[in-house]
């Protein structure tokens, strides 16, 4: 992953420390009503990579065996194959019959970029409906859905923003993320951006990378959160990061926070594994939870056991 990203020199520089929650957040979490325990789940964005093989994958594995052994290890992807291709129904059937070893494991698809970066949410109703009709097949393991705006998709195109939320399906959870960096900057914008999702209880993605602070903006328009942490090759900052996170999502959780999707990214992908693991491993801890740590072949230098 590319976003946000920075180089060691510029690390030094960069205040990590999480920001205050907004008011929206407070507001959200002091609404909520549930008396359910809160849901955490932990994964990576992809399955296919052939750095795991040989550190979660056993040696040899082929690459279309990767999911069999991802969801050995993780409850849940972010699933950005669905971003690059529309995928029809026998191949997503597929796909869950894989998961079917792990029967708490989520899909969480990335909306086409044929919706968000080439139509750009105009005109776009075909399209997604066939998303919609791919996914559907998921059945009971589908998680909630990601729609990524471009960098380029401007607070100009908030109409039509609007007009495509309103009119998405709600049986199945959705959440935004916008990178422009006009969203944030303007605060009667982003006032705006985060009632119409609290509106229509569309949640927003929160996402922690190095290069693009602004993004972490710690707005819940729904009592869920959907995060999407970038790590620097597993650096001590990043487990101090992941620390701090652990803590935010306890007091969330303490305020009304009914669940929480944490998506584990790097520059490099192959040490995603051992950061998640760390994660995993501080909010069983924190938060009194037996969540699946991945379990690696061979222990990494660098893991925190």
């Amino acid at each position: 992953m590319e976003f946000g990203k920075v180089s060691p020199e510029e690390l030094a520089n960069i205040d990590f420390a999480l920001p205050l929650d907004s008011p929206l957040t407070f507001a959200t979490l002091a609404a909520a009503k549930s008396s359910e325990p809160m849901q955490v789940h932990v994964g990576c964005a992809k399955w296919g990579r052939k750095e795991w093989v040989g550190q979660i994958y056993p040696p040899k594995t082929k690459d279309a065996n990767f999911l069999d052994e991802y969801v050995k290890h993780f409850d849940c992807i972010e699933l950005n194959a669905t971003f690059y291709n529309t995928y029809p129904p026998a191949t997503i059937a597929k796909w869950k019959e894989k998961a079917g070893s792990n029967p708490n494991f989520k899909f969480c698809p990335k909306f086409s970029q044929s919706i968000s970066h080439i139509k750009r949410l105009k005109n776009a109703e075909e399209v997604t409906t066939a998303f919609y009709e791919g996914i559907s097949a998921f059945g009971e393991k589908l998680g909630p859905l990601f729609l990524q705006l471009s960098d380029n998709f401007t607070p100009k195109s908030f109409p039509e923003l609007k007009a495509y939320l309103e009119h998405l399906p709600t049986d199945v959870p959705v959440y935004v993320e916008v990178r422009h960096k006009e969203w944030y900057a303007n605060a009667e914008i982003r006032v705006a951006l985060f009632n119409l999702l609290r509106d229509l209880n569309i949640g927003a993605v929160i996402t922690d990378a190095s290069g693009r602070r602004d993004c972490l903006h710690m707005n819940l328009p729904t009592p869920h959160a959907f995060i999407r942490y970038v790590g620097n090759g597993l650096t001590p900052g990043d487990y101090a990061r992941v620390d701090s996170w652990v803590e935010r999502i306890k007091q969330w959780r303490d305020l009304g926070l009914q669940s929480v999707w944490f998506f584990m990214h790097q520059h490099d992908e192959q040490y995603s594994p051992v950061l998640a693991d760390y994660t995993v491993k501080r909010l069983n801890e924190v938060l009194g939870l037996s969540l699946r740590r991945p379990h690696f072949i061979e222990t990494p230098k660098n893991l925190f056991a």
